[in-house]
């Protein structure tokens, strides 16, 4: 098995146009804990997917409008599957020429659906949190020209879709090839709100455990060997903008792990994407559980990994 380690490399951080985002020795907003824990409540209290209808469509109408009050004008991806009316929620922020397509498009998203069985506060309304708090430290913030950055919400993650073609990512990234437009980068936030600093609350899939920490305290970013420049390129930008532990793997396919969320959709299209996450079932006790409960969270470091992704971001899109 090769497996690709993390490397430093020097990244130029470029500031935003109205520095609308914080320098990256800042602390993070004060009440971005608070925020996160109500969108958390809020979406992923009781089970939420196609078996669960009525709470899928109470979540995605949370999401809507809240998107839709920090000024943004939401974008329903509607489609059918195996019988059912589902959606994405899209909303972006570009700096392109009229009649135009972008000519690099970042995505930034994560799942909303919930597993069966299990309100998905880790799974993942902790991810969906912090793609609704993204969105709002962007809103204003322009991109370099020819830039786009997309906050997308994505149904469907879970099983029975799962891998399938009636994965909201999937669907949505067929449409983006569909259109010849250009990914630069997805980057998928998948399962972000449990830390540990205990020993040996980490493990790993095998042949792994050996370089990496034994304390499950750390934020992962996870690709495949085809993304694994990305991978580098943004675990050294959020090393450069955090103190934040954060550790990555770039390795082959069949590693138990890597492909286990919506970044291998865009993968599938051809695109780079990178996974960020907290490892989930190999830290996570909760894990598909009915015990996934909002209050398992570690909010205040989930607010830090938000405020360095927020960098991380700020970084790719004011690049030309």
């Amino acid at each position: 098995m090769r497996i690709h380690m993390s490397t430093l490399f020097n990244t130029t951080v470029a500031v935003a146009a109205a520095a609308l985002i914080a320098p990256a020795s800042a602390a993070p907003e004060a009440d971005l804990p608070a925020r996160l824990a109500g969108h958390v409540r809020q979406i992923a209290s009781s089970e939420h997917n196609t078996g669960t209808p009525a709470a899928l469509e109470k979540a995605a109408l949370y999401l809507e409008a809240t998107l839709a009050a920090q000024g943004y004008a939401v974008r329903r991806d509607e489609y059918t599957y195996d019988g059912h009316r589902v959606r994405n929620l899209e909303v972006s922020i570009a700096n392109i020429a009229p009649g135009k397509q972008p000519e690099r498009i970042y995505i930034v998203g994560a799942h909303y659906d919930s597993a069966p069985g299990t309100p998905g506060a880790n799974d993942n309304g902790s991810g969906s949190a912090a793609v609704v708090e993204l969105a709002r430290i962007f809103k204003g913030v322009v991109p370099a020209s020819g830039n786009e950055l997309r906050f997308v919400l994505f149904v469907n993650e879970e099983p029975p879709y799962f891998g399938g073609e009636g994965m909201g990512s999937r669907h949505h990234a067929r449409a983006l090839k569909a259109r010849g437009q250009h990914v630069e980068a997805a980057l998928i936030l998948e399962t972000i709100g449990y830390y540990s600093n205990a020993k040996n609350s980490q493990r790993y899939p095998p042949g792994v455990a050996a370089f990496y920490p034994d304390q499950g305290n750390f934020i992962a970013f996870v690709g495949t060997l085809g993304s694994s420049s990305l991978v580098r390129r943004t675990v050294s930008a959020f090393r450069k903008a955090s103190t934040f532990p954060a550790e990555s793997l770039a390795a082959p396919s069949f590693v138990k792990g890597v492909t286990w969320s919506d970044h291998t959709s865009y993968n599938k299209e051809g695109y780079d994407a990178v996974m960020i996450t907290d490892t989930a079932t190999m830290r996570y006790p909760h894990y598909h559980r009915s015990t996934d409960t909002p209050d398992k969270l570690d909010y205040a470091s989930m607010a830090k990994v938000v405020d360095g992704m927020a960098k991380v971001i700020e970084a790719m899109v004011q690049d030309r």
